[in-house]
């Protein structure tokens, strides 16, 4: 951590902030990298960019939060007036704790969704490309990956469906009769598109399914797959026209679904899963169209979810373990530089006294004297290290201490 600078998350979520919101301070991946670009320019020494349906975040180094807020507004429609309102801006401590809960399914939407691991891996790839991922942070979300492969695998914090995805097909099971033989129209197949075509198909055997995306060779990739029907783009309307059920997944700025598409006669499920939103609300001007979007589907969960909760305790003490250990790696990291100066102090004054024997000793024996003496220095770095280690003294005021003695200059990193 570099010197006058905190490690920060800063943020809004579901928790505070409606999808319209949400859609106001969604980034899409130019957006990010636009940010990741500038915070360089400035010279952010480490940052982490995520923006989900349902959280947008920035985990970074910064002298001030407002630095990374500034970063995030201007390259969103929602203005820093709006983020203060729904923010969370949290330091130190605080943010890493955060950023454990995220990543291990214990802030999602729907408890033990834990799809927000692989984003956070893909955007500290994107940062670490840009040299934006510093050894704090890298080892940060190792412990978190770690952390979320317990949870997963050492309870059932995850067991049934958990996804957005799938609580839209357990949305269209419980509103709609006779799914297998409703005509669904799937239009985008961004990630959350797919997997919630994997789970049409897997849940509610309806072979009457067709797929529209704005690059064909997509979504005729995934229907080979299931066996599906694929649209052209220009035949939307024509499509919805034949549909009973009609799921919006496309990753567009603005709605891409309008009640002009729509035909007044017969009824219309529709399920807008996207961020921002992709349909537009007048559709519910229809009588018939009844629309749910993201956050009306994460309140429908399988029966599990209740089964899941008692799992919380568990999932929290496996983040208490490994965050221990990150904390113990950092205690160490910061002690570093305080040891290293000592055995370099300690080798100068070796060295000193080396070439006044040296002077002073015809038959002086240099390799005796040098194995002795680094001996020496090493025992005594050691003896600090496992004090500054265990000692019930805290940390900052050992390493103070030892430096005055020494007469140690501080390290421009700490």
């Amino acid at each position: 951590m570099s010197k006058a600078t905190y490690f920060y998350a800063i943020g809004l979520s579901y928790k505070k902030a409606d999808a319209n919101i949400r859609g106001r301070f969604s980034l899409d991946d130019i957006s990010k990298l636009n940010i990741l670009k500038q915070a360089k320019e400035i010279g952010i020494e480490s940052l982490i960019v995520t923006s989900t349906c349902n959280r947008t975040e920035l985990y970074g180094f910064a002298e001030h939060p407002y630095q990374l807020i500034k970063l995030l507004c201007d390259n969103v429609q929602g203005t820093i007036e709006e983020f203060q309102h729904v923010a969370y801006i949290l330091k130190n401590h605080d943010a890493v704790a955060h950023i454990f809960r995220v990543g291990s399914g214990l802030d999602s939407q729907i408890l033990g969704d834990f799809e927000i691991i692989g984003q956070l891996k893909t955007s500290a790839r994107a940062s670490k490309k840009l040299g934006l991922l510093n050894t704090y942070t890298e080892r940060l979300l190792n412990a978190v990956i770690q952390a979320s492969k317990r949870i997963k695998t050492e309870t059932e914090i995850s067991s049934g469906a958990t996804s957005v995805s799938f609580a839209s097909v357990q949305y269209i099971l419980n509103a709609i009769e006779n799914v297998s033989e409703k005509n669904i129209l799937l239009f985008g197949l961004g990630k959350i598109g797919r997997n919630t075509c994997e789970n049409l198909v897997k849940h509610t055997k309806n072979e009457h399914i067709t797929l529209i995306n704005r690059t064909k060779t997509k979504a005729e990739s995934i229907a080979g797959k299931f066996n599906l029907l694929v649209k052209d783009y220009a035949n939307l309307q024509e499509e919805i026209n034949n549909s009973d059920i009609l799921i919006v997944a496309t990753g567009a700025l603005k709605p891409t679904v309008t009640k002009d598409l729509i035909p007044s006669e017969k009824p219309l499920l529709i399920l807008d899963l996207s961020i921002p939103r992709n349909v537009n609300p007048n559709v519910i001007d229809l009588p018939n169209v009844t629309l749910a979007h993201l956050d009306d589907l994460a309140q429908t969960t399988d029966d599990t979810l209740e089964r899941r909760k008692e799992f919380i305790p568990l999932a929290e003490q496996i983040l208490e373990e490994v965050k221990l250990d990150f904390n113990s790696w950092l205690e160490t990291r910061k002690f570093a530089p305080t040891i290293n100066a000592l055995k370099h102090k300690l080798l100068d004054l070796k060295n000193a006294e080396l070439e006044t024997q040296r002077k002073k000793c015809a038959d002086f024996n240099e390799a005796q004297a040098e194995l002795i003496s680094n001996n020496i220095i090493q025992k005594i770095t050691n003896h600090f290290a496992y004090h500054l280690k265990n000692d019930n003294m805290s940390t900052d005021d050992s390493i103070e201490l030892i430096r005055r003695v020494f007469q140690l200059e501080s390290p421009s990193h700490v």
